[in-house]
C-alpha cells in the first residue's frame, strides 16, 4: 500500500519504521530537514520537506495516488486540515491525531466533516489502558477482544505461584480447582514462546494468559493475585493522561490526589476536576511525597512528560512499598532493563497510538480477506495478538482445526460464537460470523487466511 506519513516525530519516524518493515510504500513529510535526514539514513522511506497542510506539498508526495494518510503531527489543526485536503486530492483514507480535550464533544462531526476515517487519541487510549490495569493490579498489561467477553492478561510468575513447576498438561489433574485458561505465550529471557502441554513455567517468566471474563478473574483469585483492591491513587504530573484517567477513576469510588508542579495548570486541573485532590508541588521531592502519604497508596502513577522523572519516582514508589506503580516511558527499546528493576506495568501513548493505526493499515491491507479487528503487540512487540471475524465462504469454514494447516509460530487461541467463549482443541471448528483470536510471534499478518488454509 502506499501510505504517506506527515509528522516525523516519535510517533511519525516509529510508524514509518513499523509499516516500512511491513513492506508498504511509506512516504514522510515534514517541514524540519535534520529529522527527514535521520530517517532517510535509517528507513527505508521517500522523504520529502514541506508543510502537511500545504496542498503543493503533498501533491509533491504523492497524496494523489496514497492509499492511506496518516497525519501525527504535534498540531491537532494542521492534522485535521491535513487530512481535510489529503481527501480533496484523491486520498483514499485518511487518520488524524487529534489529543486536544476540548474537541472531544465534537469528533464524530469533525470527522464526518472533514473526511477523517479515523482518530486517534494516544493521551485518552493511554489513559484507558492504565484504568485497566488498576483493576488488576498484579497484572502487567491487559488487553480486551470480542467486545470485552475475552481478556488476555500477562503477570509475571513467582516462586510461591502454584502453577511453576508443573507441565502445562499436568496441570488441571494436579490442581483440579484450578479455573482453565489458556496460555496463550511466556517470554523468558527475552524469548517468546507460544508454550506447548510440555511447557513448564518457571519462576519470574512474564506469562500471557487468555479467557473469558469472569474464569480469568477466578484464576487469579485461585492464584491470590487478586486480594488488593485499588482504593487510593497518586498521579505525578496534570497532563492530558492525569486528567482523562481522573475522570475515568475518580467516579469509581478511588480516591485521587494529583501532583503538578505549574501552579496555573494546577489551578485549572482543581476546577475541572472537582472531586480530586490536586496538589501544586514537585512530585519528584521525596520529602513532599512521604507527607502526602505515599506508603498508604494502592497505586503510584507516574504521568509527567519525561520518562527520566517517571522511572526514578516509578523506582522511589516501589522502594516504599506501594503494591502497584505505573510508568510512562515511550523509549521502548529500554523496557527490559526498566522491568528487570522491578518496574512491570509501562505505558507508552506512543506504542498504543502505533498499535492502532497498525491495525487499521492493515484492515485495509486485507482487501476483501478477513480482515483485522484488534491488534495488540505483546512483550515489546515480540508477538502480536489478532482478533479477526470469520467470513461466510472462507475455505476453513467448518473443518475441524485437526484437519487445517496452521501458519507455523501462530496459535488460535480463542474462539467467540455468540456470546460463548470456546478455548479450541483439534476437534473444534470456526463458523462465520465468529471472533477468532491468534496469537503469533511474528508481525505483519493482516488476514486470517494467512494463518489458518485448508
Amino acid at each position: 500500500m502506499r501510505i504517506l506519513v506527515v509528522g516525523d516525530g516519535k510517533v511519525g519516524h516509529t510508524l514509518a519504521e513499523s509499516l516500512a518493515r511491513e513492506e508498504h510504500s511509506v512516504t514522510i513529510v515534514d517541514q524540519n530537514e535534520a529529522v527527514l535526514h535521520r530517517s532517510e539514513d535509517t528507513l527505508d522511506v521517500m522523504c520529502v520537506r514541506g508543510n502537511g497542510a500545504n496542498a503543493k506539498t503533498l501533491m509533491d508526495a504523492g497524496v494523489d495516488k496514497a492509499d492511506i494518510v496518516i497525519a501525527a503531527t504535534t498540531n491537532d489543526e494542521t492534522n485535521m486540515l491535513c487530512c481535510l485536503i489529503s481527501k480533496r486530492l484523491g486520498a483514499k483514507n485518511t487518520i488524524a491525531r487529534v489529543r486536544d480535550p476540548e474537541y472531544n464533544e465534537s469528533l464524530n462531526l469533525m470527522q464526518h466533516e472533514l473526511g477523517i476515517d479515523l482518530t486517534i487519541n494516544p493521551e485518552r487510549a493511554t489513559a484507558l489502558e492504565i484504568s485497566r490495569l488498576l483493576r488488576f493490579p498484579f497484572a502487567s498489561t491487559i488487553e480486551s477482544f470480542a467486545k470485552g467477553r475475552v481478556e488476555l492478561v500477562e503477570f509475571r510468575t513467582q516462586e510461591t505461584d502454584v502453577v511453576v513447576g508443573i507441565p502445562l498438561r499436568n496441570l488441571n489433574k494436579k490442581l483440579n480447582d484450578l479455573p482453565q485458561v489458556l496460555y496463550a505465550a511466556v517470554e523468558r529471557d527475552g524469548v517468546v514462546t507460544i508454550p506447548n502441554g510440555d511447557f513448564i513455567i518457571h519462576a519470574g517468566d512474564r506469562v500471557h494468559v487468555v479467557a473469558d471474563m469472569v474464569t480469568i478473574t477466578a484464576y487469579f483469585r485461585y492464584l491470590g493475585k487478586n486480594s488488593l483492591r485499588i482504593r487510593n491513587v497518586m498521579l505525578l504530573g496534570g497532563g492530558r493522561i492525569s486528567y482523562y484517567l481522573a475522570k475515568m477513576i475518580a467516579p469509581m469510588g478511588i480516591r485521587v490526589t494529583l501532583i503538578e508542579l505549574d501552579h496555573q495548570k494546577a489551578i485549572s486541573l482543581s476546577e475541572a476536576l472537582p472531586d480530586v485532590n490536586v496538589l501544586c508541588g514537585d512530585g519528584t521531592d521525596q520529602e513532599l511525597l512521604d507527607q502526602e502519604g505515599l506508603k498508604q497508596m494502592d497505586a503510584f502513577v507516574t504521568l509527567s512528560n519525561r520518562d527520566e522523572e517517571n522511572l526514578m519516582t516509578g523506582l522511589f514508589a516501589v522502594s516504599q512499598g506501594v503494591p502497584k506503580v505505573i510508568v510512562k516511558n515511550n523509549r521502548i527499546a529500554y523496557e527490559d532493563i526498566i522491568n528487570a528493576m522491578g518496574l512491570d506495568s509501562i505505558v507508552s501513548p506512543q506504542y498504543i497510538t502505533c498499535a492502532n493505526i497498525l491495525r487499521y493499515v492493515r484492515a485495509h491491507a486485507a482487501g476483501h480477506g478477513t480482515k483485522v479487528q484488534k491488534l495488540y503487540r505483546l512483550v515489546n512487540g515480540k508477538a502480536e495478538a489478532l482478533e479477526f471475524v470469520a467470513r461466510a465462504g472462507d475455505p476453513y469454514i467448518g473443518v475441524p482445526l485437526k484437519e487445517l494447516s496452521i501458519r507455523n509460530g501462530t496459535l488460535v487461541a480463542v474462539i467467540v460464537r455468540k456470546g460463548r467463549v470456546i478455548v479450541p482443541f483439534g476437534s473444534d471448528f470456526i463458523e462465520a460470523g465468529d471472533s477468532v483470536i491468534i496469537i503469533a510471534c511474528e508481525s505483519g499478518i493482516s488476514d486470517l487466511n494467512e494463518v489458518i488454509r485448508k
